[in-house]
């Protein structure tokens, strides 16, 4: 099968590649390192020759609603045009578990990628994940000012960005097309906690001070609005045992 991975060189996207071409797979990594510009178009059509299915796991690099919208959905479109002209068979786009429950620009932009995806002539599936185990890693590069680091505080039940790539190329090995399927870590934590375990494993000297995010996106991040549904998928490690594999060096803060 030959599978195409956008954003093949991010968190999640490198560990989709590794897993897909462990199973085999034939990949082609759609990034702009490989001289493709998802955003323009530039180069895509090339790339998705004799692809079977992309898997989208593309990040915007800003927060702000209205950039991250016309990203997302600028990138999706021409995903979706360029597989419907080469023949593609299906789209596997990944998203955010809790979406329409916290009120983020952020999450809105996924909300508008979601809907681009579903727009196009592509059978897709979108695969809504949790917080990654690299979150709290990827907070405290954002959040820290000298010797401190504020973090707001969220009950999350984070998954492995490696374990959630292998469920992204089992969906594509069998893509429906129409379906949603939340994948979630093992346990339930708060954000502070697991930023502060992440600070003791890497050995570094700075406090974690707990942050409470005012208004309705405050609220729910505090009250469980990014937690699974009940028929999420569950996959480990726990973010204790991730702590202790090589992965949890990554990212640097």
């Amino acid at each position: 099968m030959k599978l195409a991975v956008a954003g093949g060189t991010g968190v999640v996207g490198r560990h989709v590649v590794r897993a897909a071409r462990d199973r085999e797979h034939d990949v082609v990594v759609v990034s702009r390192s490989e001289g493709i510009d998802l955003r323009s178009g530039a180069g895509l059509a090339h790339a998705l020759d004799g692809v079977d299915v992309v898997i989208d796991a593309a990040n915007a690099t800003t927060m702000r609603r209205a950039e991250a919208a016309a990203l997302f959905t600028e990138m999706t479109r021409h995903l979706q045009s360029a597989g419907g002209e080469r023949g593609v068979s299906g789209l596997v786009t990944l998203s955010i578990v809790g979406l329409e429950r916290v009120p983020l620009g952020y999450y809105q932009a996924k909300l508008a990628q979601e809907a681009a995806t579903k727009a196009g002539p592509l059978p897709a599936t979108i695969v809504r994940a949790t917080q990654f185990h690299e979150f709290p890693a990827q907070v405290l590069a954002r959040a820290r000012t000298g010797p401190v680091a504020f973090v707001p505080h969220m009950r999350i039940q984070p998954v492995a960005a490696r374990a959630l790539a292998e469920v992204l190329v089992d969906v594509a090995e069998q893509p429906t097309g129409g379906d949603t399927v939340e994948v979630a870590g093992p346990a339930i934590a708060d954000l502070v906690t697991l930023a502060r375990a992440t600070v003791r494993r890497r050995g570094r000297h700075f406090a974690v001070l707990p942050l409470r995010v005012p208004g309705a996106a405050g609220k729910a991040m505090r009250t469980g609005g990014q937690l699974p549904g009940p028929g999420a998928r569950i996959v480990g490690p726990t973010f204790e045992e991730w702590l202790r594999t090589d992965d949890s060096t990554h990212p640097a803060f």
